[in-house]
């Protein structure tokens, strides 16, 4: 029988996720800014002032979504995990030991914030409920396996009951 990925090797997966995210961002930042930078000199201080909004919240939207994409396209792939939880060896699932629709890896990415809201405690409950689901794994109805074989899952049916 598989065990169910728990709190710690969780944690080391979203480290290794969140420095992957914050390189593609720095260079994309990078990649932006510079031109956004230049064009920004040319203008007066008044449109200077108007446009700095916009700006800030553009570059939180594309951070945004490309953090949801990250996260919600590797996990419905045939990889099933992000590259964090693939160092780590883990996988996500639906229920049944199966690859989940890119549908569900967005509820499972927005359900995340819930976990957040309520002082983490959402992530907490990794550590202590039976199948090492956190509330956000609970409201997409996935589990988390530390294997590096997502097949191996699926074969073993009395794992589910």
């Amino acid at each position: 029988m598989q065990p169910y990925g728990g709190f710690w090797w969780r944690v080391l997966a979203y480290f290794i996720d969140y420095i992957i995210l914050q390189i593609g961002l720095s260079v994309l930042s990078g990649v932006f800014g510079i031109g956004l930078g230049a064009s920004m000199t040319m203008m007066d201080p008044a449109s200077q002032s108007v446009m700095m909004p916009s700006m800030l919240f553009t570059v939180l939207g594309v951070s945004f979504a490309m953090t949801w994409l990250y996260f919600a396209l590797m996990e419905s792939s045939p990889m099933q995990a992000t590259v964090g939880k693939l160092a780590v060896g883990l996988v996500v699932t639906d229920l049944n030991g199966n690859r989940i629709s890119f549908a569900r890896a967005t509820g499972r990415f927005f359900a995340k914030f819930l976990s957040s809201l309520i002082l983490m405690i959402g992530y907490i409950m990794v550590a202590f409920s039976a199948r090492k689901q956190g509330l956000h794994d609970m409201l997409a109805g996935t589990l988390v396996w530390k294997t590096r074989d997502p097949r191996s899952l699926v074969s073993h049916e009395d794992v589910f009951r």
